[in-house]
Formats: C-alpha cells, sequence, structure tokens
C-alpha cells in the first residue's frame, strides 16, 4: 500500500482510534528494534504467515534510512531449497534474548506451542510486541498489544498491519538538507486533495 493510500485510510478513519493507535504500537516498535541494531524478529501462527508485513516494513527501512525495521520472518514450516531469508524456522526464537524484539502478528489464537516459545524468549530478555485479534494470553505476555477482534472492529487485522508499517517509517531522522522525505510530501498533498472543499456558507 502505497503513502497516497495510506493518506486516503486515514482519512477514511479520522474520528477513530485506528490511526492513533497504529501510530502509538508503531513508535514502540521502532523504539524497541532502533538501539538494538535491528534485531526484529516477526512471526505469525502455524496457518497465518505475516508476509505482507514483512515486506511492508523492509519497504520501510529503505524508505526511512531506519534499516532496524527490516525483520527477519520466522516460519513454522520451512520447506528444502528455499531461498536463506526464508528458511528461518522457529527455533530462532529459542536464541532470541536481550536486544531482540518479537513481534508477534496472530488473527486468531496463536497456539501454547507458539505462545511458549515466545515466553521463553521474553523471560531472556526479548521485547514482544503483538498486533492479535485480541488473544488474551498474548496480550498479557507482550510488553505492548495492539488488538483487532474479529468482526468486531472497523477493519481488520491486515489493514492495520498496512498502518502500522507505514508509521514505523514515519518519524525516522530527517532527510538531509532538511526537507520532508517524499513520501511524507505525496501524503501530504493526498491528504489536501482529498479534503472537502471548504464551506461558504
Amino acid at each position: 500500500m502505497d503513502a497516497v493510500r495510506v493518506a486516503l485510510l486515514r482519512e477514511v478513519l479520522a474520528g477513530t482510534q485506528w490511526p492513533g493507535e497504529a501510530r502509538r504500537f508503531a513508535g514502540s516498535l521502532r523504539r524497541s528494534v532502533v538501539p538494538s541494531a535491528g534485531r526484529l524478529l516477526l512471526v505469525g501462527t502455524e496457518g497465518y504467515e505475516p508476509w505482507h508485513l514483512a515486506a511492508h516494513l523492509v519497504d520501510e527501512a529503505a524508505w526511512s534510512g531506519l534499516p532496524e525495521l527490516a525483520p527477519t520472518l520466522v516460519r513454522h514450516r520451512v520447506r528444502p531449497g528455499e531461498p536463506p531469508h526464508l528458511s528461518v524456522g522457529l527455533g530462532r526464537l529459542a536464541v532470541a534474548g536481550r536486544g531482540h524484539t518479537v513481534l508477534v502478528v496472530a488473527p486468531r489464537e496463536p497456539g501454547a506451542g507458539l505462545l511458549e516459545r515466545v515466553h521463553d524468549a521474553r523471560r531472556a530478555g526479548a521485547t514482544v510486541l503483538s498486533l492479535d485479534g485480541g488473544d488474551r494470553d498474548l496480550g498479557v505476555l507482550a510488553h505492548e498489544a495492539l488488538s483487532v477482534p474479529d468482526g468486531g472492529a472497523e477493519l481488520d487485522l491486515d489493514t492495520v498491519q498496512h498502518l502500522v508499517s507505514a508509521a514505523a517509517g514515519e518519524n525516522g531522522p530527517p532527510a538531509q538538507r532538511g526537507s520532508r522525505r517524499l513520501r511524507d510530501r505525496l501524503a501530504g498533498l493526498a491528504d489536501r486533495l482529498t479534503a472537502p472543499p471548504p464551506s461558504r456558507w
């Protein structure tokens, strides 16, 4: 989702909690990964791999000048012969500790096995963040959580992931010469172009 579409989405959601909540969560993500030189582990559930969030965070890392945002995608099943960036299995969580951030994306119940691994990583010192569908156990385990209950919100978890990834790259270091990044300028332009005309009465 490009900057113009994100800006339009934020306009549609203006007056709801979601733009502010996404920025709050993205701020927590950024604060946890930047000091640790980017040891971000992104993991989904057995039935849901957060491919799109991984791709968007890689893009945001490049565009924002924050390489720390680029995650390592941790997968439940790794098939033989897959490329290295798709070959990181759940065993990677066993060595997560201080300086690591574990971002869990779980639209539905994450399962006891994943919860146990994430709990072990937290005990070893990792920061745990959760984008979830309202799972209570995962919410208690996470240092910071953003929950989107299935069927009970204005939007779904996939859309919230777009808001979070876009917000994660927004407040990076200022561009050289004091100019705003092109994406920020485009977002501002989209906001102005789509704003209703001022009332004459």
